[in-house]
């Protein structure tokens, strides 16, 4: 199972997993109790549920490069285009926005 962890800024948000099922978003416990807690999302506004999806949350996918720097992005890291989890670990460290993306080897879910 790969996961990432979700900053928003430098507060830990959440961890996004690909799962057997799919995709599983969950936010921080720490995060939504801080009490400046803000959706990543307005889909994936803040709960403690986890969000589940059989495809990569809509949210993320947008995170992914298109065109010629998915192109680049292919090409150097030798990554499948139909594989949205490896390019978002291998591209959305330094996004645009207030979301950054980090690899993670923990189990945090």
């Amino acid at each position: 199972m790969r996961q990432a962890n979700i900053y928003v800024g430098n507060k830990l948000a959440g961890v996004l997993a690909e799962t057997e099922e799919g995709y599983l978003f969950r936010y921080d416990e720490a995060y939504l109790e801080s009490g400046s807690a803000e959706a990543i999302s307005l889909t994936l506004p803040t709960l403690k549920a986890s969000y589940t999806s059989r495809v990569m949350f809509p949210f993320f996918d947008g995170l992914v490069p298109e065109g010629w720097l998915l192109n680049i992005a292919e090409q150097n890291w030798k990554l499948n285009k139909s594989d949205r989890m490896g390019l978002l670990l291998a591209c959305c460290k330094d996004c645009i926005g207030a979301v950054s993306i980090v690899g993670s080897l923990s189990n945090n879910l």
